[in-house]
């Protein structure tokens, strides 16, 4: 049968077998929202638990936009324009807001990129800026977490602007259950100081620290507290389907929005396989096209999707552009200690250590998570280092498809995920 799979800017489709086919695992039907500029200004004038944004907004100078960096598909060309009329409606001038680009510990993002972003006409009328987690002098230290003592810096910039706002996308997230709220904040504009500690083996590898997890979260729980000694006066966050259309909008209260989004979101995110009770022997999947498969770093993203319906030993078949290879320097840095290591345990072990902290440990820490279970065939563009991957390089999806079938058996059992981590399939039965 062929499928079309998410990848790069184009997709890509695939042929697989009829016979060997257990089912194509997609999200469940969303509703679309036609007239996103009307339904957008509805929400932020009739938000979840909070005053309308242009009541926040008077009598305020200053205000600070937060928005999610390049590599996630967050629909800013309509959630912003609103907002700012918003605000200026309210008496805040243009020369007074600032949009502030949640970067987390990534690089900033270019020119060419900010107007991919967040379009021309608002990079050339409003400041903007990106967030760099390792300029101290940026930061603005607001004490300590509760529960593990991590300690809070965040973006001065944002923290002394009179009027807070973020804005993201809800979706699966791997480490912390969803995405959008609090992880604007931390790790989006919070300090290397902040982020490393929210990224170490004691809350990564606390068996709620998944996927479609909220409840019980230690990354959900320690974001939600710095984001709100932060402070947060407003949050619009969207919901998208697999074109990108808008399918829910919740804005308002920083946990009361994100919990209506994420009660949302979740309903068609998490997909029950009625049909499948037993682990499959191969997923194809993917990154979800680009902007997210520009990187291996974030294809670790889609590995870890897979995990919940496939055997021990089983191969997934990852369909990844990374058009600018594995990723950042500090990535390729920790996936060469890996290599050199040469055991899983061990270096988990490494990293276990605060002394030991590198950045971009933790997605190379929910690498291994994969590589300890199954087997992986990589179809990508062409990239240096490619053996840091820890896969294997396949011509095609079809070549991914037979190697595995070769190595399982012709009658093996094959599950589809063409959206990759933006869908989280569950067996019947296992379900959260």
């Amino acid at each position: 049968m062929k499928t079309r799979f998410l990848y790069g800017k184009t997709g890509i489709n695939v042929d697989i077998p009829d016979k060997n086919l257990a089912g194509i695992v997609r999200k469940h039907t969303m509703p679309i929202i036609d007239n996103a500029d009307k339904a957008i200004e509805e929400a932020i004038f009739n938000p979840i638990a909070s005053l309308p944004l242009y009541e926040l907004a008077k009598g305020k100078r200053t205000a600070c936009i937060v928005v999610s960096d390049i590599t996630r598909p967050v629909p800013n060309k309509l959630l912003l324009p609103p907002i700012l009329r918003c605000l200026e409606a309210a008496g805040i001038s243009k020369d007074d807001i600032t949009i502030l680009i949640a970067t987390g510990i990534h690089r900033p993002n270019l020119d060419d990129e900010m107007i991919e972003l967040l379009g021309q006409d608002i990079v050339d009328n409003y400041r903007v800026i990106n967030h760099y987690s390792q300029k101290m002098d940026d930061m603005a230290y607001l004490g300590r977490t509760s529960i593990n003592n991590i300690p809070i810096y965040v973006n001065k910039y944002y923290v002394q602007s009179d009027l807070k706002i973020i804005t993201g996308l809800i979706e699966p997230h791997f480490m912390a259950g969803y995405s959008g709220g609090r992880k604007s904040i931390c790790p989006g504009i919070s300090s290397i100081e902040t982020v490393k500690y929210m990224h170490m083996p004691g809350i990564l590898e606390h068996p709620k620290a998944g996927n479609c997890i909220v409840e019980g979260n230690p990354f959900h729980i320690e974001a939600t507290e710095i984001a709100k000694k932060a402070g947060v006066d407003f949050v619009a966050n969207v919901v998208i389907d697999e074109n990108r259309r808008i399918s829910g909008i919740f804005c308002g209260e920083l946990e009361a929005a994100h919990a209506a989004g994420v009660s949302f979101a979740d309903k068609y995110s998490r997909v029950v396989l009625n049909n499948v009770s037993r682990p499959v022997d191969i997923v194809v999947t993917s990154t979800a096209g680009y902007p997210l498969d520009k990187t291996y770093y974030q294809t670790v993203k889609g590995f870890i999707g897979a995990l919940n319906v496939i055997k021990d030993g089983g191969t997934i078949v990852m369909l990844s552009e990374c058009s600018e290879g594995l990723g950042s320097a500090s990535f390729v840095d920790v996936l060469k200690q890996l290599k050199a290591i040469g055991n899983y345990d061990a270096f988990i072990g490494r990293i276990s250590h605060i002394e030991n902290f590198t950045v971009d440990q933790w997605e190379v820490e929910e690498l291994v998570k994969a590589l300890k279970k199954v087997n992986i065939m990589l179809y990508s563009s062409d990239f240096d280092n490619f053996d840091l991957t820890f896969a294997s390089r396949v011509a095609s999806p079809e070549e991914g498809i037979a190697r595995a079938l070769e190595v399982h058996g012709q009658d093996s059992t094959i599950l589809a995920i063409p959206e990759g981590p933006y869908v989280i399939p569950y067996l019947s039965g296992n379900a959260l």
